[in-house]
């Protein structure tokens, strides 16, 4: 027997469908619900605390870590949504299966604090550490219960890990790569 593959035209015309799906159930179930402004909140205040904390003479540094972060952590939440590890049934725009308040928001802007905060290694890896503990075993099982997150073929346990290794990774390619490369330049170049 014969397997027949769908075209591409097929898969864009079921992609179409999966859009207006999409679109009918957030206009119909997110759109200013509790969950929405929720995260609208989780999006907006932190960057507002951030501004007002930030160490203005290292912002570029700081916003340099933050974004390299905020990419990886893009990249990891689609993958895991699009390989059905979780999903996110309240979003605040329909555009995008990720989960931006978060993923763009507080999650981002909290690592960005502990990066200020804590420049030793080893004080910024204990920091993360209870950070990712916070965020694993409170702030998860919290946006579970709200039904903002949906486990699928995930548990809580398996997201410390990553929260702990992507900042590290992160951390050591700002500190250790980047800054450290733009330091070598600017001493050869006299500045």
């Amino acid at each position: 027997m014969t397997k027949i593959y769908p075209s591409f035209d097929e898969i864009q015309e079921v992609h179409q469908q999966l859009y207006e799906m999409r679109l009918d159930y957030w206009l119909s179930h997110n759109l200013f619900t509790f969950q929405w402004w929720l995260l609208l909140f989780v999006f907006i205040v932190p960057w507002f605390v951030w501004w007002k904390f930030v160490d203005k003479k290292r912002i570029s540094e700081i916003l340099l870590f933050g974004t390299l972060l905020m990419i990886l952590v893009m990249i990891l939440d689609d993958v895991g949504v699009e390989i059905h590890l979780w999903s996110y049934p309240y979003q605040l725009v329909n555009i995008m299966p990720r989960l931006i308040p978060i993923d763009q928001g507080i999650i981002i802007v909290a690592h960005m604090f502990l990066y200020q905060y804590f420049t030793n290694w080893k004080k910024f890896i204990i920091a993360n550490t209870v950070m990712a503990i916070i965020f694993t075993f409170i702030f998860e099982p919290i946006t579970v219960w709200l039904e903002i997150y949906k486990l699928e073929n995930w548990r809580y346990i398996y997201s410390l890990p990553i929260y702990i290794i992507k900042a590290v990774l992160i951390k050591g390619l700002v500190d250790e790569y980047i800054l450290k490369k733009e330091a070598i330049y600017n001493q050869k170049q006299g500045l």
